[in-house]
């Protein structure tokens, strides 16, 4: 189900979203930007799909990383009305068609932002356990599954990739999401100078197969490991 929307910016974006009387989507906690008279909001426990499980699907989305609670928004009033969203890091936003993507796709736990309702998001275990140890998405990912459309964000500039049975390897930190049926693994990166002092990471990311694969220029993570870097020490 394709739903009207218009990203709003350039380089630091935000989507607007136009629901229909009665129609309702799902957003991670604290993405609100705006939203017009007639629209109502809760803080609720699940995605709503009817197939998430009640508390236990939460919990699953709370070891991904993310949240417990989703906040749901539907229009409540007699006619079309807008809602806005924006993440909490300056970057782009991606429309995400799921039947695009055989209905389903994986997601870095900071890359969901919002979803109509039906689109069933729980946690799924990377494919390798070594990716859980030493990747930043932890053991487990986002699956959103469903036949809606979702709404990622990324961190920087959107760099979209088309495998046809090959092997793409980056930094842990840039991969945001990925079809379904690719293999995704964390790997050491070269020899062990290469680790100590490349600078680049002691892990990459290795995502094999054929699908498509989101990812962001500039991870969250290594911006705030260089701000820190760069305050005084007490």
């Amino acid at each position: 189900m394709l739903i009207e929307h218009t990203i709003l910016g350039n380089d630091m974006q935000a989507v607007e979203v136009t629901l229909q009387p009665g129609q309702e989507l799902v957003a991670e906690a604290s993405t609100l930007l705006a939203m017009d008279e007639g629209i109502t909001f809760e803080a609720r426990v699940g995605d709503g799909s009817g197939k998430s499980g009640g508390l236990m699907g939460a919990l699953g989305r709370a070891v991904t990383g993310a949240g417990v609670f989703l906040t749901h928004f539907e229009n409540g009033g007699s006619g079309p009305a807008k809602v806005s969203f924006a993440a909490n890091s300056p970057g782009r936003i991606v429309p995400v068609h799921l039947p695009d993507w055989g209905n389903a796709i994986k997601v870095e736990h900071s890359g969901f932002l919002c979803a109509t309702k039906g689109t069933h998001i729980n946690a799924k275990r990377a494919n390798r356990i070594r990716a859980g140890v030493f990747g930043g998405a932890g053991f487990f990912l986002q699956q959103l599954e469903g036949d809606g459309t979702a709404f990622l964000h990324c961190c920087g500039s959107v760099i979209e990739r088309t495998l046809d049975n090959e092997v793409l390897r980056c930094e842990p930190g840039a991969v945001v999401a990925f079809d379904q049926g690719l293999d995704f693994s964390i790997e050491r990166a070269g020899n062990l100078k290469t680790m100590v002092f490349g600078g680049d990471g002691v892990f990459l990311a290795t995502i094999r197969g054929s699908g498509k694969v989101i990812m962001q220029s500039l991870p969250w993570g290594r911006v705030v490991s260089h701000i820190v870097a760069q305050c005084p020490s007490k």
